[in-house]
Formats: C-alpha cells, structure tokens, sequence
C-alpha cells in the first residue's frame, strides 16, 4: 500500500514534469521568432560611409545609430599598425525625418586629421555602446601627378540596382579611389519614413565606407526640402552638401544642384547664392597659380543641360533652366552654361537621364570639336557626359530615334562610367555595360594641351 501510494501521489509530479518539459520545448521552439521580434539595438552603429573633409590629410566619417549614445567615436590606425591606436571623437545630429511617424534617427559626424597621404588605414567608429565592424580606407594622396580612378553614376535605388554587385566587388578589389554619386538615391531616401533611404545606405555601405562617397542632390532628394539628403551625407563646406568643391590630383571638382533652378518653393535666392559661389570658386581655380596645379576642372550636377531623350525633360528643351536660367523669376535667374564655358571648364559629369550618352565638345547648342579626326584632342568647348543608368525601379528612359548633331553615343544598357585623370593633359573616360557582363561599350581620352577659356580659340 505504501508503494502503490507512493506511486499514486507521484503521479501528479510526473504530469507536471511533462507539462514543464513541453513548455520549455515550445518555448524553445519558438525562441528564433522570439529573438527576429526583437528590436534591433539602437545604439549600434550602421550606414557607415566616408567623404572628403575637404581640406589636407584628413577624412570625414559618418554613421547612424536610432537611439542617442554620449559619445561618437572613431578608432583608427596605420594598416599594418597597432590596430586603433588613434582615436578622433566627433558629434551626432538628431535627425527627425518628415514622415508621419517622425522618425528620430541620430547622424554622427568624426573628422580624421593629420593623416598621412595616401596610406592605408584601418578603423571602426561608435561608441561603448555599440561598434561597427571593421573598414579601411586609403587617406587622400595629396601629390597634383597622381592619377586618381573614379567610378560615376546616378540614379541608383534600392529596387533593381543592377550595377550595385559589380561595383561592390571593384570597389573592393581596389579599383576606385573615389566615387561619384551624381543625384537620386534609394527612390525615394523620404519613402516608408525614411526606411527606404537607411537600407539604401546600408546597401551602399559595402561601397562607401572604405572610398570617399561624394554626391550632389537630385530631384528624388527633394521631399522636405531635401532633408535626408542634407542630413545623411558629408561633403565639404557649410551648404549642407548641397553644392562645393574640392581638389583631387591634377583635378578641381565642383558638386553643384541643378535642383534649385525647379524646387522655388524651398527659395529663389538659392539660384543667385549658388551663381555667386560658383563664379567665386572658378575664379580661384582660374588664377594662374592653381590652374597650372590642377588645370582640369569637372562639374557634377544631376538634370543635364543636353540629352536626346525622348521625356521632355528639361534638357530636351532648348530653353533649358539648367543651361540658360529662368526669365520668370525676378530677378531672372541665370543659367549655368555660360559661366562653365567662360571659366574653361573642361568637362560636365550629368545623369536624371536613365541612359548613357557621350556628347561631342558642345556649346550653344553647336559642336566644336577639336578636329574631325581628333574631337576630344584640344576641344574649343565643353566635354558633357550623362551617366545615370546605375539601376533603380524607373528602368530605362526612351531615346529620340534622331539625335542632334551634338550627340556621339548612346546606349540604354544599365552600367556606369569610370573616370581616370592620368596627368594634366590626359583623362580617359569609358562606360561599363553591367547588361554585357562588364563589357566597356564606350570609351574616349580628352586631350588637352591647354585648359581655360583661351584654350577655346
């Protein structure tokens, strides 16, 4: 009796074992759904990518984090070195996006300083709350014979950016020093409260945080007067990445917004601010001085003055905003066309065109090529350049089936351009089908024995 009663009240204990036991599987069982419902720490740094500071030696970096940390950090050495024996600290911004849900997102900003021209450095930035994985970069070589290698496009998002794989991987094969981003980001940065643009610069990261990411904006920035635009990149000087310049080998380099001859409602004055800046920087470029150190000077800016696109878009139009200015402002607001050509620049990098177009040496509407046989050898004006078929969910846009007489090459294969400035008299240009495979479908050298507005007579 005693055993069959000790049986008997183990009974219940052994039921209640089995319940527990089979909790603890179901729990178990579900505890990856428990863990993918877990909000991801707000602390840790993403979106990690870096720009030029704008000034010798130095490098900007700049990452996100959704919650504040109290400190923004960036550990960093000599590749080959004691690994983050340096240390730079910077600040962050909070950042409210404009959607309904108003998103709080905070940008950190940490400038490295004094770095030693064009070495390699290892480095990861944050804080005791979090740490991005680990990047390198190669700091900016500051010698005016060094012939830098670009990447260039625009119009790339995070639906169908075909170019994205290839780009990533010559990127980190060591094939570009610098990119150049040339408007229209994610589409849209502003869609889904601002989530669109964080996975875009997640995407990109692979990219930017080991090769200066320099961009100017597009009109697919424009929502809340280009706030995620404003706030998420870097670039040198106090305009909010919106327009600047920068120098780089043999070259000079003006990012500028084709965006504020259409968007008047962020404000007019922004045309005649940029007009004034912009005729300031060439004549600084232009003084004998510096344009015998850095004779090139290349433009980036986003709606081109010419395309023969079949849109109606602005540069179809020969009344173009970007190329003559606009007469129903007042004051009428200048274009840009005039300016470029009487401060010799030599060549004008373009995209919002979902194509690929090389034009002849053009201005006025008219060709001027160096010779027949030589076009880009001593050109009398101009080189443009339209470079916006990366990859984004607008597709292809459509060619007119008769071009002007100042369109050389066209192609409406997904791709990008590569740039390298070899010397002062030499830049070689050719784009990349990504549809071919990597095939280069175009390719030209710009030959210039003299550059400023006298090398156009």
């Amino acid at each position: 009796m005693a055993t069959e009663t000790g049986l008997c009240r183990s009974r219940p204990d052994r039921a209640k074992m089995v319940s527990v036991v089979g909790a603890v599987f179901v729990a178990l069982s579900l505890a990856p759904l428990l863990v993918l419902s877990v909000p991801p720490i707000g602390t840790q740094p993403e979106q990690v990518h870096i720009s030029y500071a704008g000034f010798p030696s130095s490098m900007e970096i700049t990452w996100t984090t959704f919650n504040e940390t109290e400190e923004s950090t960036v550990e960093y050495g000599l590749w080959g070195g004691r690994l983050f024996e340096l240390t730079a600290k910077g600040k962050a911004t909070l950042f409210v996006d404009g959607g309904s849900e108003g998103r709080k997102m905070y940008i950190h900003r940490v400038t490295l300083t004094d770095l030693r021209p064009a070495s390699a450095y290892v480095y990861h930035c944050g804080s005791e709350a979090g740490w991005s994985d680990v990047f390198s970069f190669t700091a900016l070589n500051e010698s005016t014979s060094w012939s830098p290698r670009f990447a260039v496009y625009g119009d790339m998002g995070n639906e169908n950016p075909q170019s994205l794989a290839r780009l990533q991987k010559e990127t980190q094969v060591g094939m570009y020093d610098v990119i150049l981003h040339v408007g229209d980001f994610a589409y849209d940065m502003h869609e889904d409260n601002g989530r669109i643009g964080d996975e875009f610069m997640r995407q990109i990261q692979s990219i930017a945080a080991y090769v200066p990411y320099m961009t100017c904006p597009g009109n697919h920035e424009a929502e809340y007067n280009f706030s995620n635009y404003r706030n998420r990149f870097s670039m040198p000087g106090q305009t909010e990445s919106l327009w600047y310049s920068w120098n780089v080998g043999s070259a000079h380099i003006i990012s500028l917004s084709t965006e504020i001859y259409f968007f008047l409602d962020y404000g007019v004055d922004l045309i005649f601010k940029q007009y004034e800046w912009l005729k300031k920087d060439l004549e600084e470029a232009n003084k004998p001085e510096n344009r015998a150190e850095r004779p090139w000077i290349i433009t980036m800016g986003h709606r081109p003055m010419y395309c023969s696109n079949n849109d109606k878009d602005d540069c179809t139009q020969f009344e173009s905003y970007v190329r003559l200015g606009r007469n129903d402002t007042k004051p009428p607001a200048p274009g840009l066309e005039d300016l470029l050509y009487l401060y010799g620049v030599d060549l004008e990098l373009w995209a919002h065109e979902h194509t690929y177009e090389r034009l002849w040496p053009v201005y006025g509407y008219k060709v001027f090529n160096g010779s027949i046989e030589q076009p880009y050898v001593n050109p009398k004006a101009p080189v443009h350049i339209i470079t916006g078929s990366a990859g984004c969910r607008e597709n292809h846009d459509p060619f007119v089936p008769n071009p002007r007489d100042w369109s050389a090459f066209r192609s409406t294969d997904y791709g990008y351009t590569r740039m390298q400035v070899h010397n002062i008299t030499h830049l070689y240009l050719e784009q990349v089908s990504d549809d071919q495979y990597g095939k280069v479908i175009d390719s030209i050298w710009v030959v210039k024995e003299r550059h400023g507005f006298s090398a156009w007579f």
